[in-house]
């Protein structure tokens, strides 16, 4: 699989943005897909994922409530739609994609991705 992301870009406080991450293949579905995001001078942090088998979903705490993961198979594309952005928002976000069906634990380790996508900035000014 390889995966293309974008939609990053420089927004001020209290905006929104959404991401998209565009697979290659024909089995996009059976991946559980993810984001990831790292701030400069920090370590890559989870941010949201959706389970392949049954359309779970799972958030970061920080993002929870402002920030939506989705998918569109038949487009072969996962959607981060961020809301309420804040500077603490900042950072590079990846798109990740795994052929496991991961448990809650798990699905937010990035250990457990075998594909990733090039990075895309998002900027948040206060």
């Amino acid at each position: 699989v390889q995966l293309q992301a974008s939609g990053g870009g420089l927004v001020q406080a209290g905006g929104s943005l959404r991401l998209s991450c565009a697979a290659s293949g024909r089995t996009f579905s059976q991946y559980s897909m993810a984001w990831f995001r790292q701030a400069p001078g920090k370590v890559r942090e989870f941010v949201a994922a959706f389970r392949r088998s049954g359309g779970n979903t799972y958030y970061a705490d920080s993002v929870k409530g402002r920030f939506t993961i989705s998918r569109d198979n038949a487009e072969n594309t996962v959607f981060l739609q961020m809301n309420s952005l804040n500077p603490e928002d900042t950072a590079v976000y990846n798109c990740a994609a795994t052929p496991l069906s991961l448990i809650s634990g798990r699905i937010r380790d990035e250990r457990q991705y075998d594909y990733w996508g090039q990075g895309t900035l998002v900027t948040v000014s206060s």
